[in-house]
């Protein structure tokens, strides 16, 4: 077959569904224009960013493009005169700060090609159209029975998948619609087994999946045909949207914001349910169910692109369910997105944020219970259900489904087990992102509580105290140093040091034993010569110096002063004059 005879071989190894984070890190002036430096990061890993340089034009522009969602985004308005003042330009870096963190917040105007384009150039700057009209063309030369009416431009929300309104030339009235798409990150199967896979999708029958006309593959690429609705999706439904209009018109900004009733609820739950348990049954991976890949026949809701998880691509709610460890399995998956399917058809819009704290007034209470079971943080912490357990809840299990086709989904031995370990590996890169997530989110959390007000008054509070504590401990260390200093000093004496006037009087041990002391004797003789050893003999001589004290304090107890004699001055201080 010639279909596809030389594309790039392997898978494409980009996640598109990893976000993008944009932020403003300088401003620099020019002659004319000022340039905004953005640093942009994909995921949470800082290794993974790089720097662009943006006018305001190319800001305007990209709003300009984005009109089309008919979202109010909040871009600074121009000014013409003074533009390069200053204060202008940091208040309108502040503006461009605002309008960045919006559409990079927006779930689905951050998956949107122009987004990605305006954050990442050199990732996106291929023209996907271009290369997907090339793959359609050599497929045709091989299949001269198909014809391609128009693109269906931007009906959907991949980059890197693209669409075709069809027809088959011998039926002109028989509309069809061709899905081109890349190779992605979580494609683990063979080549040869994924070619069978694919060719293996237009033989499943089952009441509740959209039935597949043509289905190939190669070691790049994806080409699969079925049937046009002029109904559309679920999503469509809701939304109350044309099928053919691009995915932003149709979906970013309803104008008017209805859920569906309560019976369609019930039964196109039900009919999604069983189709998610018969998939699980077969042990086929899927992992990606929302709205728009529900496809509305009747009062019937069938299953789309069952393709996608063979062809590795990512999830549309990736974003959501890889920021929660306990959902680390594709049946985990299938149930977390068809909790937000549910919300979708209850409330007629997307929650807002996941986990939902609170829920809206619904049609019953049964709603908001399965809702509760999936969506709350205490579920995502705790668990979700099974697809077996929803279909036992109360809002499903008394549904009549009419239906009588028996459904038919033959997968050889090989390819079951070729199937498991590709799931296990789908499963694998999930719990490992997840796990890098949750890292990142301790750390942040960590910096965002250690540069807390309330944490640096703590930390300089304890400063203080050990501040105190420290210098209370050097300085009984010191005096402690200071005492041991003296004690040391005075330990070779007999007694402490004191003035010659005042000498210590000796010990009182023994008093008894010793007789009266003797009245005083003459003087002592004069001290011996230096150099010579101090004898024994000398230590008597306490008492004697004792009673010279006593003397004399008696004598000037008894001072008279009337005894003194008067004298007489003789003053020379004067100048002498000759």
């Amino acid at each position: 077959m010639a279909f596809m005879e030389k594309p790039p071989a392997g898978k494409v190894l980009l996640d598109d569904t990893v976000p993008l984070t944009a932020q403003i890190e300088a401003s620099q002036s020019l002659h004319s224009h000022t340039e905004y430096i953005i640093r942009v990061q994909r995921g949470v890993s800082t290794e993974n960013s790089w720097q662009i340089v943006r006018r305001y034009s190319d800001f305007d522009l990209l709003n300009n493009s984005l009109q089309i969602s008919t979202l109010s985004l909040p871009l600074p308005p121009k000014k013409l005169i003074g533009n390069m003042e200053r204060e202008f330009i940091a208040e309108r870096q502040k503006g461009l700060q605002a309008y960045l963190d919006v559409i990079t917040t927006h779930h689905i105007l951050s998956n949107c090609e122009l987004v990605k384009k305006f954050l990442d150039p050199n990732s996106y700057s291929v023209n996907y159209t271009e290369i997907a009209l090339q793959h359609v063309s050599m497929f045709f030369r091989s299949e001269p029975k198909w014809e391609v009416v128009e693109p269906l431009k931007d009906i959907g929300w991949r980059i890197r998948k693209k669409y075709f309104l069809m027809k088959i030339k011998n039926q002109p009235k028989e509309r069809l619609v061709l899905s081109w798409a890349d190779l992605g990150p979580d494609k683990y199967l063979s080549d040869r087994d994924l070619q069978y896979a694919v060719k293996l999708l237009s033989s499943c029958s089952h009441p509740y999946i959209y039935k597949i006309t043509f289905a190939t593959a190669n070691e790049s690429s994806a080409l699969v045909i079925r049937p046009f609705s002029e109904k559309g999706t679920l999503k469509d439904l809701i939304y109350k949207a044309k099928p053919k209009d691009p995915f932003l018109k149709k979906y970013c900004n309803p104008k008017k914001i209805q859920g569906l009733e309560l019976q369609q609820i019930k039964t196109y739950g039900r009919q999604i349910l069983e189709v998610l348990k018969f998939l699980h049954e077969k042990g086929f991976p899927y992992g990606h169910l929302h709205s728009a890949n529900v496809m509305l026949d009747g009062d019937t809701c069938k299953l789309l692109d069952l393709e996608n998880s063979l062809l590795g691509l990512p999830s549309f709610y990736r974003s959501y369910f890889s920021q929660f460890r306990k959902i680390n399995t594709l049946e985990g998956v299938d149930v977390h997105c068809f909790g937000h399917l549910l919300y979708e058809m209850t409330y007629g819009r997307p929650p807002d944020t996941i986990p939902v704290e609170s829920f809206p007034p619904a049609p019953s209470v049964f709603v908001v219970s399965v809702l509760e079971s999936i969506l709350t943080c205490e579920a995502l912490k705790n668990g979700m259900p099974t697809v077996s357990r929803l279909l036992q809840m109360p809002l499903f299990s008394d549904v009549l489904l009419t239906n009588s086709e028996k459904p038919q989904f033959k997968i050889p031995t090989k390819l079951k087990e070729a199937l498991k370990i590709s799931k296990e590996c789908i499963e694998k890169r999930l719990t490992e992102e997840q796990k890098l997530i949750h890292q990142h989110r301790r750390l942040t959390r960590a910096q965002s509580h250690h540069g807390s007000e309330e944490e640096k008054k703590k930390r300089k509070i304890l400063a203080r105290k050990k501040s105190k504590r420290s210098a209370n401990e050097s300085g009984e260390e010191h005096s402690a140093k200071y005492s041991n200093s003296n004690n040391s000093a005075g330990s070779g004496a007999s007694s402490p040091l004191t003035s010659p006037s005042s000498p210590t009087p000796p010990s009182t041990a023994g008093a008894s034993s010793i007789p009266p002391a003797p009245p005083p004797p003459p003087l002592p003789p004069a001290a011996p010569p230096p150099g010579s050893e101090l004898s024994t003999e000398v230590i008597p001589a306490r008492p004697e110096v004792s009673a010279s004290r006593g003397a004399l304090l008696s004598s000037i107890q008894n001072f008279q002063k009337g005894t003194l004699k008067k004298t007489q001055t003789c003053d020379y201080s004067a100048p002498r004059i000759s």
